[in-house]
């Protein structure tokens, strides 16, 4: 009886563009360019993180769905990385109301929302990281380098507008989201 071992090995690559620099430290990635740093440690995938010149190598000894599907994520992560730090990403809220006018201001790191429902109290919601949100009529912008930080408190800001045990059809008072962009107006 003859058993053969089969070495196949899932690899993918990310190409590195100009004006953009990466850092390997074991398996943490530091990745800069033009408008900032961003640094994500990868330490919980069993994958093999390789710089070589002008791009980074993903790759997995075996050859399970898991780990093969691991890598995709991966090059995913730090693709999304490197357009944060040359473009950045943009997305675009809409201040929705037809009973009471809502009323939005940032402080620190909070949003608040004011008379919501024509409520007492203002509804509060978190700014995640070094996320940057202005506030322009009924229109919230909210900016940054890092995809997960800007969609995460996109994502507070709509939640924290969340109606419930009233039909939707006629109270849409909210805060939407409305457009997801890559790049940065400066």
């Amino acid at each position: 009886m003859v058993i053969q071992i089969m070495s196949s090995m899932e690899m993918s690559a990310v190409k590195v563009p100009e004006g953009v620099s990466v850092n390997l430290e074991g398996r943490i990635i530091e990745v800069t360019g033009p408008k900032g740093s961003l640094v994500r440690d990868f330490s919980y995938a069993p994958v093999s993180i390789h710089l070589e010149t002008g791009e980074i190598r993903v790759s997995t000894l075996r050859s399970r769905r898991k780990e093969a599907a691991l890598v995709g994520t991966v090059c995913s992560h730090i693709e999304n990385m490197i357009k944060g730090v040359t473009k950045g990403f943009t997305y675009k809220l809409k201040i929705v109301f037809s009973h009471f006018p809502i009323s939005v201001k940032v402080s620190e790191k909070k949003v608040l929302i004011e008379n919501f429902m024509g409520e007492r109290y203002p509804r509060v919601s978190k700014i995640v990281g070094d996320t940057k949100i202005t506030v322009k009529g009924d229109d919230m912008i909210v900016q940054g380098i890092n995809i997960e930080n800007v969609s995460q408190t996109a994502a507070n800001i709509e939640q924290a507008t969340k109606i419930t045990r009233k039909d939707p059809r006629i109270y849409l008072d909210g805060i939407y989201v409305y457009e997801k962009l890559e790049g940065i107006a400066d």
